[in-house]
């Protein structure tokens, strides 16, 4: 697989970061900056639609958005209340209700595109942090393992202790599934 110079040296860019983090707040900043490149990236990939229905979301859920539409419905109202020429909707405003009936179709579509996108990014995010927290599970299991074996080869054994022998076991996610769904169900 051939890969751009740019994403390569820009991959060695960001593993140097980690590298040559200094202190606590270096590599949280490292950690930060790796994030905002996910998001982006994510955020990049997405086609019009997806943006669209976001700008529309985000527009119906400010406050201008209803108070566009608490002067809109009140001149709606009042210009048809009144009896007299130009009146296009009288009492009981079948026009409205069929406007905003409509607004509302549009508006739901609008907002269940914006959160199946975000359902997505939230998947994603699960995905990467399970994955992490898997390999944090392997490295841990691997340095209790390394560390035993040290103990052994300098005389410190603490054979004594069962919950470190259990803690050098590998995790199995797929017991740890099967555990979660049996207490599930007996909850249920």
């Amino acid at each position: 697989m051939h890969r751009s110079p740019s994403k390569a040296s820009s991959r060695a860019t960001h593993r140097s970061d980690y590298r040559s983090a200094e202190s606590v707040d270096d590599l949280t900043q490292a950690n930060v900056k790796a994030i905002q490149r996910l998001e982006h990236e994510a955020s990049r990939v997405r086609g019009p639609m997806d943006r669209f229905a976001d700008q529309v979301s985000r527009f119906c859920g400010s406050p201008a958005f209803f108070w566009v539409h608490v002067v809109w419905f009140a001149g709606w109202i009042a210009f048809n209340a009144r009896s007299g020429p130009g009146t296009f909707d009288p009492y009981p405003f079948t026009f409205l209700t069929l406007v905003v009936s409509l607004e509302a179709i549009f508006l739901s579509t609008f907002i269940l595109i914006s959160q199946n996108h975000a359902a997505r990014i939230s998947e994603r995010r699960n995905q990467l942090d399970l994955q992490i927290n898997l390999l944090t599970e392997q490295e841990n299991t691997k340095m209790l393992q390394m560390v035993d074996r040290i103990a052994h080869a300098v005389g410190a054994i603490d054979d004594q202790d069962p919950t470190l022998q259990v803690l050098e076991q590998a995790m199995r996610p797929e017991k740890l599934a099967e555990q979660i769904d049996r207490a599930a169900e007996r909850k249920a």
